[in-house]
């Protein structure tokens, strides 16, 4: 596959994060099995990282510079935007529904690059946490998010990733987009980069033959790329007067296994297994997954 020369040149500004430590470092080779995640830490966006690096169970591994994952792109600096040049970006894709756009911004892009809307319901979870913290209700707050709400909330979006057949469609259609390669480079995003984003970049992996042990280590990995800039949020919330007790959307910032669990508990009650939700949940016939996995691995 013809992957630009400009897909490593940003591996400067990346981070490759194992085991809890980060360090800086050049991409690794290409030929070393690794489990390394190439996180790049931008100024406006704090958990866009490369999807590759991970071995599969037939000893192959997901090559670096094909598909990246991200949150939302609309504060990068002009520093992120050489950054992000340096991909080599042929596609990007934006998983935020309008109200998100309209509201945080649309993504902010080197000149070579445009952003196609592929809008992905989050079950009205954006406008839930917006209307909670408007409110700037601590009673109200409380009956909102407490007592396991927002949790309660969030899990019932995981359930929507597969139960609302436009949903499926969305996701396969990424699926076919990387199969395809034409679209490679890919990044997409939706706003923190971790409940639709994080649900495509665990379907993508367990297509690609990781082991599902894996694929749910990249989905958490969420929570500690996030960590900063959600404190920060929360920070903020607190000082501005708009939340006696921001700590009540952590439940929302976070990514848990029982959020993933819920959707996979609703593949099993629809399609008996993940192959058959490949097959029948998302329309992926196997000449598509040999596709996929010719243009992701190594």
């Amino acid at each position: 596959m013809d992957i630009p020369r400009r897909t490593f040149l940003g591996a400067a500004a990346a981070v490759a994060v194992t085991a809890g430590t980060a360090v800086a470092a050049a991409p690794p080779a290409a030929s070393a099995a690794s489990t390394t995640i190439r996180h790049f830490p931008l100024h406006g966006a704090a958990n866009l990282r490369d999807l590759g690096g991970y071995p599969t169970q037939c000893g192959r591994q997901v090559g670096y510079g094909r598909v990246y994952r991200s949150d939302a792109l609309n504060k990068l600096t002009p520093d992120d935007l050489v950054t992000l040049d340096g991909l080599g970006l042929r596609t990007v894709l934006d998983y935020r529904i309008p109200l998100e756009v309209d509201s945080d911004g649309a993504d902010i892009l080197p000149s070579s690059l445009t952003c196609t809307s592929h809008s992905i319901t989050d079950s009205g979870l954006y406008a839930y946490t917006k209307d909670a913290i408007a409110c700037a209700d601590p009673v109200r707050q409380r009956q909102l998010l407490g007592d396991g709400k927002a949790a309660e909330f969030l899990t019932g979006v995981y359930r929507a990733f597969v139960t609302v057949a436009g949903n499926r469609a969305r996701f396969a259609e990424v699926l076919r987009a990387i199969a395809g390669g034409d679209a490679l480079p890919l990044l997409y995003h939706c706003t923190s980069g971790k409940d639709r984003t994080g649900w495509a970049a665990y379907l993508i992996l367990l297509a690609l033959g990781v082991p599902e042990a894996t694929a749910r280590e990249d989905y958490l990995a969420s929570n500690t790329f996030r960590a900063a800039a959600d404190a920060r949020t929360r920070e903020g919330l607190k000082a501005a007067g708009m939340m006696a007790d921001p700590d009540l959307l952590i439940p929302l910032q976070e990514v848990r296994p029982e959020y993933l669990d819920a959707a996979l508990a609703e593949v099993k009650k629809g399609y008996g297994s993940l192959r058959a939700y490949f097959a029948d949940g998302l329309g992926l016939d196997s000449r598509t997954v040999d596709e996929l996995r010719e243009r992701m691995l190594l």
